[in-house]
């Protein structure tokens, strides 16, 4: 295990700040660099455990709004809990708090409880640094089956239970209707669709373009999204390759992207805040569709046009990647039974992640959770939150490798060299499959 830890240090300090891709960071919401404001549970960090108590250290990646609703679900707990304090930890975006977890399990100074990007967990499997959580969810009569299945496509490894859902999120589609009834256009549900409605959007005064037809964030999901739905795999069975080169389904997915990009029917923003960008481009109407995290349904408020959210269109399938994060227990902890008391509180207490969900908008992710009144007034209310759920039933992961941040730092690489550059499709794609190749090679 000690060699295991080691090459994931070596991959820490190489990758801090370079994985982006299918966690949504660029939304500004999910993985948020602002940190939280300060609660009880953060501001005894540093203090003398509370006599009597077990004091459970918590470090997540959760700022600003939904740090605070973090902050609050952590209170409830202690309110609630008078033997245990859960001490929680801002550490950070989700790569930034991967690289810290890495760095304090080799100083033996790790948390007990962690939130963890559903693409690092693999990795800390590997080096079997989580807690396997299999015992644990018996003695509490809990089981896989209890959650939702498109939630738990990064949970087992090797056999072991490493990680829970939190908060978990897709890529969805949204739609200014009102932009659409003016054109008499339908909300599409294939690529053909979504090509014709974008480039009927467009209002173009002279060079200017003063209207897109569809945006969407700088990041990794999306591109991935479209692989799925084309009927390709990120990866191919035996994970010594990529999947979507040789059968030109890359060329196909990022031709199709640059045709719209070209003609004004796609916005592609800069890669630096880019999801802050594209949501208030759609706020303010300059475009008419976007692809973005289901985590910012919350904050896309006030708006002057009716609003609704769909499934992304399809080619050949519908298929969606998921992203957000995970909760684990390291496996160093000395406080196992009462870290599993708190991750079992936030998995199944309504005051735990029922109303962290309901707060934030992330993804209900036990199907208690789902069936509860208060969820289902929820999407009542505001269908528009639902369609993110119903979206779970396509959901696809196969984009596993304890090599996935390295992967992706190339992947982000072609991206940009194709989308801001222009360079050509199939060259830069044959470029990043060898790259891969040696990547997957070197593990």
């Amino acid at each position: 295990m000690k060699k295991k830890v080691g090459n994931m240090m070596v991959t820490a300090v190489v990758l801090t700040g370079l994985l982006a891709g299918c966690s949504s960071n660029g939304s500004g919401v999910e993985g948020s660099t602002a940190p939280a404001s300060t609660s009880a549970a953060t501001a005894k960090a540093s203090g003398e455990p509370a006599k009597g108590k077990a004091t459970v250290q918590f470090w997540h990646s959760l700022g600003g709004k939904t740090g605070e609703y973090m902050t609050a679900m952590i209170d409830r707990f202690n309110a609630s809990h008078p033997n245990i304090e859960v001490v929680g930890t801002f550490q950070g975006n989700y790569d930034e708090t991967a690289t810290k977890l890495q760095q304090s399990i080799a100083a033996n100074t790790a948390p007990d409880v962690t939130m963890l990007e559903r693409a690092y967990v693999e990795q800390f499997a590997d080096a079997e640094v989580l807690q396997d959580l299999n015992s644990y969810m018996k003695s509490s009569k809990l089981s896989a089956d209890d959650f939702v299945p498109g939630l738990m496509g990064h949970s087992t490894f090797n056999n072991k239970l490493v990680s829970l859902p939190l908060n978990r999120s897709t890529p969805i589609f949204y739609i200014n209707k009102d932009m659409l009834d003016e054109k008499g256009l339908a909300v599409p549900t294939t690529w053909d669709e979504l090509n014709k409605v974008a480039n009927a959007l467009v209002i173009k005064e002279g060079s200017e373009y003063k209207r897109y037809g569809l945006t969407m964030v700088h990041d990794s999901w999306y591109p991935i999204a479209l692989i799925a739905q084309a009927g390709g795999k990120f990866f191919n069975e035996k994970a010594t390759s990529v999947d979507f080169i040789d059968n030109g389904i890359g060329d196909k997915v990022f031709g199709y992207l640059k045709d719209m990009q070209k003609s004004g029917a796609l916005y592609y923003p800069p890669s630096q805040n880019s999801g802050s960008i594209v949501n208030q481009m759609f706020t303010d109407g300059k475009v008419g569709m976007m692809f973005q995290s289901t985590g910012v349904m919350g904050s896309l408020s006030n708006l002057k046009f009716k609003m609704v959210t769909a499934f992304m269109p399809k080619d050949k399938v519908n298929a969606e990647p998921t992203g957000g994060a995970n909760i684990a227990m390291t496996a160093g902890s000395k406080q196992k039974d009462a870290a599993w008391e708190f991750i079992n509180w936030v998995e199944t207490d309504p005051q735990g992640g029922l109303q962290f969900i309901i707060d934030t908008g992330y993804l209900p992710f036990t199907k208690k959770m789902v069936e509860t009144k208060q969820i289902q007034d929820l999407w009542t209310k505001e269908p528009n939150r639902k369609v993110a759920y119903d979206q779970l039933q396509f959901a696809v992961d196969t984009n596993k490798s304890v090599v996935w941040p390295e992967v992706m730092k190339e992947f982000h690489s072609v991206m940009q060299a194709i989308m801001y550059d222009s360079k050509d499709i199939k060259s830069s794609l044959d470029g990043f499959k060898k790259e891969t190749e040696r990547i997957l090679k070197s593990k």
